[in-house]
C-alpha cells in the first residue's frame, strides 16, 4: 500500500470481519496477515498503556513502537517505558523527538501556558506525522471509556493515506484493570498518585474518577485532545498554520 492507495476496502474489510472481535483477534489479523511489516504502534506508555503493548509484544515483539518524547514529560513516564521494554521483550520502540523549531518557538518553556495547541503541534503532532509517514497502519490505544469523542470510536478508521487501529475501543476500565490483574502488569507509579491519565509534566494534574478519565490534562482549558487524534485541517487551524 502507497500513499497514493484508497485505504477504505481495507477498512471495510477490517470492519466487516471485527465487528464483534476480542482485541487480540484485531491485532492477530493486522500483524500477522493485513498489515504485516508495515504497522507501528503508538504508545505513550501512559496509565493504561501497559496491556496493549502486551498484547502486540505477545504476537510480534519487534513491530515499531513509535514513542512521542515531547521533551515534557513526567520522569516516571520515561522509568516506565524503559521498565516495561525490558519486561516485555519489546524490540524496536523508537524515541520521537520534537520539531526542532521548537527550540526557538519555545525559548522560556512556557509555550504550553501561551498556546497549549501549538506547543502539542510542535512536540508531538508534527513528530508523529513525519514517523508515520514509512508505514502504511498505525495502532493506537484509545478506549471508549475516556469518555467525549471517544465514546463512539470505531474499531478501524482512515487517517489520511492511513489506516488507523483502534483494538481497545469497546474497553472499558472494568477491562483494563481486569486485563492488568491477569497478566500481572506493573501500574505506570503516577496511576497510585492520582494521576489517571498522564501527559506532560506542565500540562497534567491528579484528578477523581468521579471528574472523568482525562479530566487532568489540561484542567481548566477547552482542551482535551493534544491533535494526534485530529483531522489535519482541525489540527492546523488550531496551531496556527505549520
Amino acid at each position: 500500500m502507497t500513499a497514493e492507495v484508497d485505504v477504505s476496502p481495507a477498512i471495510e474489510d477490517l470492519l466487516g470481519r471485527h465487528g464483534d472481535s476480542a482485541a487480540e483477534a484485531i491485532l492477530e489479523d493486522v500483524l500477522k496477515r493485513a498489515f504485516v511489516r508495515r504497522t507501528a504502534l503508538v504508545s505513550s506508555f501512559g496509565t493504561e498503556a501497559a496491556a496493549l503493548l502486551h498484547m502486540v509484544a505477545a504476537i510480534e515483539p519487534a513491530t515499531p513502537v513509535l514513542f512521542v518524547d515531547t521533551g515534557r514529560l513526567f520522569g516516571e513516564t520515561l522509568r516506565y517505558r524503559d521498565r516495561l521494554v525490558e519486561r516485555l521483550g519489546l524490540t524496536d520502540v523508537r524515541s520521537l523527538k520534537p520539531e526542532p523549531r521548537i527550540a526557538a518557538e519555545d525559548q522560556d518553556l512556557m509555550l504550553f501556558s501561551r498556546d497549549a495547541d501549538r506547543c502539542c503541534y510542535l512536540r508531538k503532532v508534527l513528530p508523529l506525522r513525519k514517523a508515520l509517514e514509512g508505514f502504511d497502519c498505525w495502532i493506537n490505544g484509545r478506549k471508549g471509556h475516556h469518555g467525549g469523542g471517544r465514546a463512539q470510536m470505531p474499531v478501524a478508521e482512515a487517517d489520511g493515506f492511513l489506516v488507523k487501529i483502534t483494538p481497545l475501543a469497546r474497553w472499558g476500565a472494568d477491562d483494563v484493570d481486569a486485563y492488568y490483574e491477569t497478566h500481572d502488569l506493573p501500574r505506570h507509579p503516577l496511576w497510585e498518585d492520582g494521576f489517571p491519565s498522564v501527559g506532560c509534566l506542565p500540562c497534567t494534574v491528579r484528578a477523581s474518577a468521579e471528574d472523568g478519565f482525562r479530566a487532568g490534562r489540561w484542567a481548566g482549558a477547552q482542551k482535551t485532545e493534544c491533535g494526534i487524534h485530529l483531522p489535519a485541517a482541525e489540527v492546523l487551524r488550531r496551531a496556527g498554520g505549520c
